[in-house]
């Protein structure tokens, strides 16, 4: 016979709260003890060798002698810092690859102003992502770089990657959604998140509030798992305020979690629009600058790297990449994780990381 979880006797709950208070007492002692300071986050030294309307460049420090020859630019989301690719130390995907000899540059988006309220995606894409590969190309003195590009900063590379082809050597993107519009085996459409951005009104809400605050965005995240996100953790964190390290480990995803930029009003619009509602990525509809983004210039050798158990971009959305794209070097690789695990997971920063530049050092 299998026990009871709880003693629901009146002596086996008054022992239950107890425990819990008791639990809840140390934690309080030792969230007391942490240094709010020493909750650090993107710790891998870097210089910033570029700045413009609030987007910086970084340049992080080499770890090796002698780098490898042709840098890699990482662009991430708009929707949170990308600090999560440097989290903490022995478990940072930047450090990983500059130990293995990549010379590693990030884009940090920054906060957008009240004033950039009418920034577009082509004044991301063929403007500030356009002057960052230039002054990494300048940098080096290659003609063309490899890029990384992460969630929604992946399908900014790829509209990048398809109108400037002869500036992107190798391509790698990772948990990027491609088709909006993928549905499971039954049909039905896959993620929340894609079937909630179908019934949005977001000419109301751009007009309306002309940048999207970025606690609306978090908000939505956080409905999407309502109850793991919002009961389980804090509860499961119970089990760790003894161990400060953990705790710390605990604080600096908090801290990731709620810095959350707000969204520049006219992209959030475009990018609800044209690749949430309408799909035209896949369709080779979107178009930036007077052109359009044709997938199939896309003909550099890529690299689509995924997570089997994402919520937030389900791997039905990233795995057609393949059929779209115009190369004839097309590679693929899946972690059973969710989308924060593709940082965070000890597992699969021991693989990830040899497996990209092992990619890369097959082309150079």
């Amino acid at each position: 016979m299998i026990p009871p979880l709880v003693d629901m006797t009146p002596q086996g709950l008054a022992d239950e709260l107890l425990e819990l208070g008791r639990e809840t007492l140390k934690g309080i002692e030792s969230l007391s003890r942490v240094d709010a300071g020493s909750i650090q986050v993107g710790f891998t030294p870097k210089t910033a060798v570029w700045q413009r309307e609030g987007v910086t460049l970084y340049r992080y420090t080499p770890r090796v002698e002698t780098p490898k020859p042709v840098p890699l630019l990482i662009s991430y989301a708009l929707v949170n810092r990308p600090y999560m690719v440097d989290l903490e130390p022995g478990r940072s995907m930047v450090q990983s690859l500059l130990d293995l000899g990549l010379d590693v540059y990030l884009i940090d988006w920054g906060y957008p102003a009240r004033i950039d309220r009418w920034r577009s995606i082509d004044d991301y894409v063929n403007g500030l992502l356009s002057d960052c590969v230039d002054q990494v190309c300048q940098a080096s003195g290659q003609p063309a770089i490899n890029l990384l590009g992460i969630c929604q900063g992946g399908a900014f590379s790829l509209c990048y990657a398809a109108l400037h082809p002869e500036k992107v050597k190798n391509l790698i993107t990772m948990v990027t959604p491609v088709d909006f519009h993928a549905t499971d085996d039954a049909g039905a459409p896959c993620g929340m998140l894609n079937s909630w951005a179908m019934h949005l009104d977001v000419d109301v809400m751009a007009d309306a509030l002309g940048n999207i605050p970025g606690d609306f965005m978090n908000f939505g995240f956080v409905l999407m798992k309502p109850f793991q996100l919002n009961v389980a953790k804090y509860a499961a964190m119970l089990d760790i305020v003894d161990d400060e390290k953990r705790l710390a480990n605990f604080l600096r995803m908090e801290k990731w979690i709620f810095d959350s930029p707000d969204q520049a009003g006219e992209t959030w619009r475009q990018f609800l629009t044209d690749f949430y509602q309408q799909n035209k990525l896949v369709k080779g509809e979107v178009e930036l600058g007077g052109r359009r983004v044709d997938l199939k210039q896309v003909t550099m050798p890529v690299f689509n790297i995924y997570a089997e158990l994402d919520h937030l971009v389900p791997p039905q959305s990233s795995m057609p990449l393949g059929e779209h794209v115009g190369t004839e070097d097309y590679s693929s690789l899946s972690f059973p994780t969710g989308h924060i695990g593709m940082y965070v997971s000890g597992k699969v920063q021991k693989v990830l990381p040899p497996a990209i530049v092992e990619w890369l050092d097959a082309r150079s």
